[in-house]
């Protein structure tokens, strides 16, 4: 049976993927990116879910990052962080939440990172809008327990994407290293010992979001080749 399936930040890399990979299940899939709906804005993300319809599985992909030392991270870095990455997963999924629950059937999972379990120097911003975003996460699976709706959420470490493309250059620029040698040290920075691919991940939030999860609820699924325990 065909679902109607959102991604937040879907025009993209992880999201573009995982918006992908549903297609080949045969279902509907709406991949908004900003100019469509942007995630920070109340109104926003209310419309855009009115005109939806009634949605099956919800992917709160959409994220964005910032890098500097604590003492340079500004008020409103920080807040534009959490504003996305957390405040944008919330309206996303209060918004979906009392249809699933009346039809007692649905999925939410969020894409977090290994920054939502430890902490990485730089990413003050991140790393605590990835902690919040899970923490919401288990906070809405508490509440949907012993129903057929579930929230869970995927972690990966670093993904070829653009935003880690931007992480390289952010390495390159500050340190004198070449492009391979910073995508290598990211790369280091896991056990997998290699960057994430998208389809990876989208695998994993396929996974999460089938019908066979029904008893998954409120988990993290690390992606990172075996470092961190959830």
């Amino acid at each position: 049976m065909s679902r109607l399936v959102v991604v937040t930040g879907g025009t993209r890399g992880i999201g573009a993927a995982i918006a992908a990979r549903f297609r080949t299940f045969g279902d509907t899939v709406l991949a908004p990116g900003r100019a469509d709906c942007d995630v920070t804005d109340e109104e926003a993300v209310t419309a855009y879910f009115a005109s939806a319809g009634p949605v099956d599985v919800l992917v709160n992909n959409a994220g964005i990052s910032s890098s500097a030392p604590v003492p340079r991270t500004s008020l409103d870095d920080w807040r534009r962080q959490f504003e996305v990455n957390a405040t944008g997963a919330f309206l996303c999924t209060r918004a979906v939440l009392d249809g699933m629950r009346a039809r007692d059937s649905g999925r939410v999972v969020t894409v977090a990172s290994t920054a939502s379990h430890v902490g990485y120097r730089y990413t003050a911003g991140y790393t605590a809008s990835k902690h919040a975003a899970v923490g919401f996460m288990r906070a809405v699976a508490a509440e949907l327990a012993g129903t057929g709706v579930t929230a869970n959420a995927v972690c990966p470490a670093f993904v070829r994407t653009d935003m880690t493309a931007t992480s390289v250059e952010r390495i390159v620029s500050r340190s004198g290293r070449s492009t391979s040698e910073a995508e290598a040290a990211l790369a280091a920075a896991s056990p997998l010992g290699r960057l994430l691919e998208p389809a990876e991940v989208a695998f994993a939030v396929s996974f999460l979001a089938a019908p066979e999860a029904a008893a998954i609820n409120g988990q993290t699924l690390v992606l990172d080749g075996g470092g961190i325990q959830s």
